[in-house]
């Protein structure tokens, strides 16, 4: 494989250094793939602790014949600057980007244009649906790691999961900061979008404009309408995104949808690597383990995506 350095958004305002990755043999035209990280600022390796689930991904996926494009998230780049816009949204943070990505590949004529594909995680998994709507028009949508749900219900859920792990007296307090997150939340739709662009909720930068930008883009009012090929897949010690309200939430919205595919992995975690500790409480340690991918993932997307 060859890893040509790249940018997306060259000569726009927010230019992003990026990687893309094509197969050494190939018979004409390659399938291509645009990674779309999770939530926070990230690399274009999406390196969380020490592990480089991008990286792993545009290297197996190249070993299989399919070219893989990644790039730095904009918030990792120029977060000290979108900080202080009230106006950001995942729009701004992700989809351009993603669909520039996608209209980078369709320009390069080793890229086969019929067959170029969206891999999101996590964030970028939820995201997915929409940034194809949107203008990334790809062939077939992989989620991984996503939810059909609204970002805040994730958040509660997260905050519960550790409100549950606590003593009494850590419950106590907690309990009274997450209360007042939770009605942060419920008020969120409530406010016009010049008053939520005013309004913190997550720290002093994350405004309720994020979340309620986001929320009135649901991913379920993309997926309903959604006839192209979908492959749907998550571990099962996943401590972030819930087998019960997220896996099984996309399978009761499009579980009896031909073009839908699921999977879900024993003993892996978030990053579709091999759960550690497998608690939330745990999370950065978790992360703190160099691993990989597990090959059967890679095998199961590359083999998802050649077949359609």
């Amino acid at each position: 494989m060859a890893d040509e350095k790249i940018v997306i958004g060259a000569g726009t305002k927010y230019p992003l250094n990026g990687i893309l990755t094509i197969p050494d043999q190939t018979n004409g035209p390659t399938p291509a793939v645009v990674l779309v990280h999770g939530s926070g600022p990230s690399d274009m390796d999406q390196k969380i602790g020490e592990n480089a689930p991008f990286k792993d991904l545009a290297e197996g996926l190249s070993e299989k014949g399919i070219a893989v494009i990644r790039y730095d998230k904009r918030t990792f780049v120029y977060g000290k600057e979108m900080r202080n816009d009230p106006g950001v949204s995942v729009k701004v943070e992700t989809i351009e980007d993603a669909i520039r990505a996608a209209d980078f590949l369709r320009k390069d004529e080793r890229i086969d244009a019929t067959k170029i594909f969206i891999i999101g995680h996590s964030m970028g998994g939820m995201l997915a649906p929409r940034i194809d709507a949107e203008g990334g028009d790809f062939v077939g949508i992989i989620i991984m790691a996503g939810s059909p749900r609204k970002l805040e219900e994730l958040i509660m859920d997260q905050n519960d999961q550790v409100l549950n792990s606590l003593n009494r007296l850590l419950k106590m307090i907690a309990k009274k900061q997450i209360a007042s997150l939770s009605s942060k939340f419920d008020n969120i739709y409530r406010l016009s979008d010049e008053e939520a662009k005013s309004t913190p909720v997550l720290g002093k930068y994350i405004r309720a404009y994020y979340l309620k930008e986001m929320g009135e883009h649901p991913s379920v009012d993309y997926l309903n309408g959604l006839d192209k090929p979908v492959f749907i897949l998550q571990g099962e010690k996943d401590f972030q995104v819930s087998i019960e309200k997220d896996f099984n939430g996309y399978k009761k919205l499009l579980g009896d949808r031909p073009n839908v595919t699921f999977k879900l992995y024993p003993n892996l975690n978030h990053l579709l690597m091999p759960s550690v500790y497998g608690d939330i409480l745990k999370a950065k340690k978790e992360y703190k383990v160099a691993q990989h991918i597990d090959r059967q993932v890679i095998y199961d997307i590359a083999d998802w995506i050649l077949s359609v």
